[in-house]
């Protein structure tokens, strides 16, 4: 299945339809920050007709930009820098309109690799918050492409003439041969040179979407219209948006492909996407304001909801409350666990309206049908107490940037937990052998093997890495996702493991955990041996360290104000308990993070210290 609709080909078909058919319905909205009262105000809102306008002056703005700095034609590349807002989806809607396409860039991938992207994708102009502007021209020298930022905030909002920030940063701009422009004036330069459409093709690209990398630099994916088609349309069959009352609410990092498909969704479906006010902790009451009919998230932040409902219901201070929401739990989850065919449910007709809807309103969630979590596995007990507590649609999915996010989903009314599903529309699905990790597809009782993906949801390519992208692709068109899988006999696909070594943590990032452990013991000459673990529901990293009795004998001695002496291994057993020592070591670890780059989500928060950790004798070690 490419699309639900054969009149709609590409993204930029999908939002102008939209426009066209529900344009005075809410489209982008934002909270305002107030100054004088330092708050951010109630959601402000454009509606599709406005946003359908600005994007068009935007569009045309930046092609008459391209083409005085002699940039012509279509097809390349606009970085886009900043957190959830409506002008990042004005921006991407405007590279659409003109057969451009946008390449993401996300703090958390350090700016070494930001000047990595720029250069690798070969970007002209970056559009980005005014916060990143000082970044950028601090890059420029080692980014020759680098000819115009756009901005997305004022520059002299409040300030007096000539000492404005944008006089200021115009100055350095000017030095370095970088233009600096507002992105209103640019949409005012687009009304003034007006131009048609240039709309983009099946095959055209949508995004370069750079992955974080594991090992080596990261891959830049690229995807096409059709992929983002065809993802779209199968995630509409999930998510079953029903118009102009729907709403979503966007708060998880628009730089990854899994929020970007669902405002696709809601931009094809004619819903209103409120983006939160950018910050996390607070962001329950931006869905209080909202109150989303369809919510995505993932692991790390239902465990915090489900913490919060359950201290505020089964730990209640209060017993009587304490004991009605222990009965209701109970009750539900014999309902939701029932074993005769077609008689499970997690609804209740008392309960749903006297206490889920109560719970559900506490985070803003008492409109939402279909709540959505991917990224990372959600613990079994977790979800089941979500789908009962909440008393809605609650499902688990799979999917990679390489197959525009959607892989795996599963049913509504199916109640199971611990898989992703099955097969999403526009997918073929197959596992395949991994010998050496002993995962055959003759197992029993269900087959295991590298699962394997095909179909329009796809990616074309690694931009500008052959190699890269013949090593993932079987000739036949299959992408080897590189994930362990199960399939039980209805099709419920679950993921057991990966074929390289890496982890994936609680916010879907991925960490080499052989990387980390070799710079560490490069960097630490009193450690001997190194084990980094993370888990899929957790968001740091533990390490288990062997130490090197001459080099921490020396290091636990400036520590402890004390000498201690190599060879008396009891006494080097007791330091390594010592939390001083721990406490140091871990701030030493955090000195070789920083002064090799290290990612935040790849420092190591925890670790415990051993003599010998690792031997034959406890078979942690293999004699070879």
């Amino acid at each position: 299945m490419g699309t639900l609709d054969p009149a709609i080909r590409t993204a930029h078909d999908a939002f102008e339809s939209t426009a066209k058919l529900v344009p005075k319905n809410k489209c982008l909205g934002h909270r305002p920050w107030n100054p004088a009262t330092r708050t951010f105000g109630e959601y402000v809102w454009e509606d599709y007709e406005t946003i359908a306008k600005r994007r068009k002056d935007f569009g045309a703005g930046l092609v008459h930009l391209h083409e005085e700095a002699g940039i012509t034609g279509k097809g390349h590349g606009v970085g886009l820098w900043c957190t959830n807002r409506p002008e990042w989806q004005i921006t991407d809607l405007a590279c659409m309109s003109q057969g451009l396409f946008t390449v993401s860039l996300y703090d958390t991938l350090g700016p070494n690799t930001t000047e990595y992207i720029i250069n690798h994708s070969g970007l002209n102009c970056v559009v980005t918050s005014l916060m990143h502007v000082p970044i950028l021209l601090k890059l420029k020298p080692r980014c020759p492409s680098l000819k115009m930022i756009i901005s997305l905030d004022p520059m002299d909002e409040g300030d007096l003439p000539q000492q404005s920030k944008g006089d200021i940063l115009k100055h350095f701009a000017d030095d370095l041969g970088v233009q600096l422009y507002y992105i209103r004036d640019v949409e005012k330069l687009g009304q003034k040179h007006p131009r048609p459409f240039n709309p983009p093709s099946l095959s055209d690209i949508v995004t370069i979407n750079y992955t974080s990398g594991t090992t080596g630099d990261p891959k830049g994916v690229v995807l096409t219209h059709a992929n983002a088609i065809a993802a779209t349309s199968s995630a509409m069959i999930y998510m079953k948006p029903t118009g102009e009352s729907d709403v979503i609410c966007s708060f998880l990092p628009l730089a990854h492909i899994y929020q970007r498909v669902c405002e696709h969704v809601a931009l094809w479906s004619g819903a209103a996407i409120g983006y939160f006010h950018g910050n996390m902790n607070e962001l329950i009451q931006d869905l209080k304001l909202l109150r989303p009919t369809t919510f995505g998230a993932v692991p790390r932040l239902y465990n915090r909801i489900g913490t919060s409902i359950k201290a505020a219901t089964l730990e209640a201070e209060k017993p009587t409350r304490r004991w009605l929401s222990q009965h209701v739990v109970n009750t539900k989850l014999a309902n939701i666990n029932d074993p005769r065919p077609g008689k499970a449910t997690q609804k209740h007709a008392i309960w749903d309206s006297l206490w889920s809807k109560r719970v559900a309103a506490q985070v803003g969630l008492d409109r939402t049908q279909t709540m959505v979590s991917g990224s990372a596995p959600l613990d079994p007990s977790l979800h089941q107490f979500l789908r009962i507590a909440f008393a809605t649609n609650v499902v688990q999915g799979y999917g990679l940037t390489e197959t525009y996010a959607m892989t795996l989903c599963q049913m509504e009314g199916d109640f199971s937990v611990g898989n992703c599903g099955s097969i999403a529309p526009g997918c073929e699905l197959c596992l395949r052998d991994v010998p050496d990790m002993e995962y055959l597809t003759t197992d029993k009782p269900q087959p295991r093997g590298e699962l394997l993906v095909r179909g329009p949801t796809v990616f074309r390519e690694y931009w500008r890495n052959p190699e890269g992208t013949k090593k993932t692709m079987t000739e036949d068109g299959w992408f080897a996702t590189g994930d362990i899988c199960t399939v039980d006999s209805l099709g419920r696909f679950a993921i057991i493991d990966r074929v390289k070594n890496v982890l994936k943590l609680a916010q879907g990032e991925y960490v080499s955990p052989e990387k980390l452990e070799n710079v560490f013991l490069a960097n630490c000459g009193w450690l001997a041996s190194a084990y980094v673990h993370g888990d899929s529901d957790k968001s740091s990293l533990v390490g288990l360290f062997g130490i090197e009795p001459q080099g921490f004998a020396v290091f636990a001695s400036k520590v402890l104000g004390r000498k201690i002496v190599p060879t008396d291994v009891a006494a080097l057993r007791e330091v390594c308990k010592d939390e001083r020592v721990r406490v140091q070591a871990t701030k030493e670890l955090a000195k070789v993070g920083k002064k090799n780059k290290f990612n935040k989500y790849e420092f190591c928060r925890v670790l415990y210290l051993f003599v010998d950790p690792f031997t034959i004798e406890n078979e942690l070690l293999t004699p070879t």
